[in-house]
């Protein structure tokens, strides 16, 4: 996976197995996600922070093919959340330049160490390093063209809370990049369908929606619009007891290979 453990398993939790975080109980979330509603749906489990070896990844191109669909030039200032072993994090710094500049941010402590070492043994002058909280990326506010979320969505526990956290760091422009696989939110990967109701319903708009062999999966772009909602005032996309059906149907509308969306 390309990022560090971004869910809390409660410890004991049976129903849940090792694979899935399952509706966590109000005094066991953080306390700074409590006025978000839950998602109500499961949580990948951590897995490795490799989600594939970096030359099979580069053999077909992918990091080129997502730089390319976010058009990433030089002298942008990106982000990259849950930036793990840095597989995007290096090859963003190459592409900005050295007048540009790349955030790279985990609540891993033991993969940002081992980044940081890469970042100094490559000499990336142009990277930094930053520890964030599973609700909060704790990104600087107006400071990014591009934030960058790859194979990391869905292990995020607290989605709401940490989307809106996250709105205020881009700028007039910026847009949020989601890269993932088309599975269930309990196998390392999240319905694209519910993906964009999570980002709706915390103030962002789906602008593209693409899937690539590249990417072996999906790749989703957003942009802020309108006024960040009340934390208390967002509905969450599921309830206690949904499935994924209702979201299943709703794909089957948009499952093709090479399905493409350009919003308007």
């Amino acid at each position: 996976m390309e990022s560090g453990a971004f869910i809390r398993i409660l410890a004991g939790a049976a129903a849940c197995l090792c694979a899935v975080a399952c509706d966590v109980a109000e005094e066991d979330r953080l306390i700074t996600a409590r006025d978000f509603p839950r998602p109500y749906r499961p949580v990948s489990s951590t897995g490795s922070n490799a989600f594939s070896t970096e030359q099979i990844r580069d053999d077909r191109r992918e990091a080129l093919t997502v730089m390319d669909q976010a058009n990433i030039t030089r002298g942008m200032t990106v982000a990259d959340i849950g930036a793990g072993e840095g597989y995007y994090t290096v090859r963003l710094a190459a592409r900005v330049g050295e007048n540009g500049r790349v955030l790279a941010q985990d609540i891993d402590g033991d993969a940002l160490r081992r980044l940081g070492n890469r970042v100094e043994r490559e000499r990336l002058d142009n990277v930094s390093i930053a520890l964030g909280e599973p609700d909060d990326p704790k990104l600087p506010e107006n400071s990014f063209d591009r934030i960058f979320m790859v194979h990391m969505y869905h292990e995020i526990s607290e989605p709401y809370a940490l989307l809106w956290r996250m709105r205020p760091s881009l700028r007039e422009g910026g847009q949020v990049i989601v890269v993932d696989t088309d599975r269930p939110a309990d196998q390392h990967g999240i319905n694209p369908q519910l993906l964009f109701c999570e980002f709706e319903r915390v103030g962002y708009r789906l602008v593209e929606f693409v899937r690539k062999p590249e990417i072996a999966g999906y790749y989703a772009q957003f942009e802020v619009v309108g006024e960040r909602p009340d934390p208390r005032d967002i509905e969450p996309c599921m309830q206690p007891g949904d499935t994924n059906t209702e979201f299943s149907m709703i794909e089957e509308d948009t499952s093709g290979e090479n399905d493409e969306f350009q919003g308007s």
